[in-house]
């Protein structure tokens, strides 16, 4: 890795979840950092709080960046001030509802943040990763990529997108000095309303579920020796494997009639 003292490593939707988690992780190993949060999420605190508990440089932006205007505006400054040798692309919603039921306003958002975010915040940072020896750039997708699923039918396509442009894009980079690399964690506790939902539906649900800490500690660990693909948790790894070998026809309905117990459960 390049000098920490100078570099920064930008995360987005470092507010909660598992993008807080991934900054404490970052801080703790003496990384500077650029933390992107939308507007309202408290990210202030959080760069002032892990500033004085790893010494480190932590830098709170205000953004939405489902909003290319504001991508536009804000992005290109930043990264003028701030050299960036990490960009860990973890910004993502989705939501399981039927597709008729679902507002059109919902759809959209999930689409610009999810995939044209993530493209648009990519390319915006190559020019200034190339500049550092060695970087990395690190996407979040899901277990979800791996399958189509009804009642949720727009989010797993969002993560397939990110896994298929993650990998075609560390092809494209290659022997760049950019390593690219894109991590597929399962269910995650992120919050009350998603533990209850997993909770409620048994073992079954909760076979592949891991904390916070440990997906980023995996992530991270992997991204730095060069992993392309990043599966957390040895269950999700089983799971992928079966998934990869099941008829397509089988997987969807199997997946599908599973996640549609959460509409009961929302």
């Amino acid at each position: 890795m390049t000098n920490q003292l100078l570099t920064y490593t930008l995360i987005t939707g470092a507010g909660s979840g598992l993008g807080k988690e991934f900054a404490r992780q970052c801080a703790a190993s003496g990384r500077n950092l650029l933390l992107l949060a939308l507007p309202g999420s408290g990210i202030a605190s959080v760069a002032t709080q892990l500033e004085w508990e790893y010494t480190i440089r932590a830098v709170a932006v205000e953004v939405d960046l489902s909003d290319v205007d504001q991508l536009q505006t804000v992005i290109p400054p930043l990264l003028e001030a701030y050299p960036v040798d990490f960009l860990l692309n973890n910004a993502g919603i989705g939501g399981t509802s039927p597709i008729a039921g679902s507002s059109i306003d919902m759809i959209d958002r999930i689409i610009q943040l999810n995939v044209r975010g993530t493209a648009m915040l990519t390319r915006m940072l190559i020019p200034y990763l190339l500049k550092q020896p060695n970087s990395f750039i690190l996407n979040v997708s899901s277990m979800a990529a791996f399958t189509p699923i009804a009642y949720k039918t727009v989010y797993p396509a969002s993560k397939a997108f990110i896994s298929s442009f993650s990998l075609g894009l560390r092809e494209e980079l290659a022997g760049t000095g950019i390593s690219v690399s894109v991590v597929y964690p399962g269910p995650i506790m992120t919050n009350s309303n998603t533990s209850r939902r997993i909770l409620a539906q048994g073992l079954k649900a909760r076979l592949g579920l891991l904390s916070t800490a440990a997906i980023a500690f995996f992530a991270l660990k992997k991204t730095w020796e060069g992993e392309p693909v990043i599966i957390p948790g040895i269950i999700n790894r089983i799971n992928q494997r079966l998934m990869h070998w099941l008829p397509s026809g089988w997987k969807l309905r199997m997946v599908s009639r599973e996640v549609k117990k959460e509409i009961t459960l929302g």
